[in-house]
């Protein structure tokens, strides 16, 4: 298993993924958003399963602080220049992604493993 979590250190649900692989003694490799945004071909990977939509954090703080509600905006190009713009935990296992606090997800990953 290479697990990859990309989130920020304040998130309660980026803890919680943190937590989890832990928890099971799953070595895993974390990336502070607030430190390094996701590049364009991670991206890519994670548009593979998720439309570009679902990843930006419409009820986040940054969202709003950008007023981007108001805008008509590239949802790829502002998560590229903003990673904090990203719900969190995105959290990665070779080609599968996850969105958010998704542990039977990451069950089936570790029994299938």
């Amino acid at each position: 298993m290479n697990i990859q979590i990309f989130g920020t250190k304040k998130c309660s649900d980026t803890r919680k993924a943190e937590r989890f692989f832990k928890e099971r003694r799953i070595n895993y490799h974390f990336r502070d958003l607030n430190e390094k945004g996701i590049s364009k071909g991670e991206l890519e990977n994670i548009k593979r399963k998720f439309d570009a939509d679902e990843l930006i954090n419409k009820e986040g703080k940054q969202f709003a602080k950008r007023n981007l509600q108001y805008m008509v905006y590239d949802t790829e190009e502002e998560l590229l220049s903003d990673p904090l713009l990203f719900r969190t935990p995105v959290v990665r296992n070779g080609g599968e992604v996850t969105i958010g606090y998704e542990p039977e997800i990451w069950k089936s990953w570790i029994d299938n493993a």
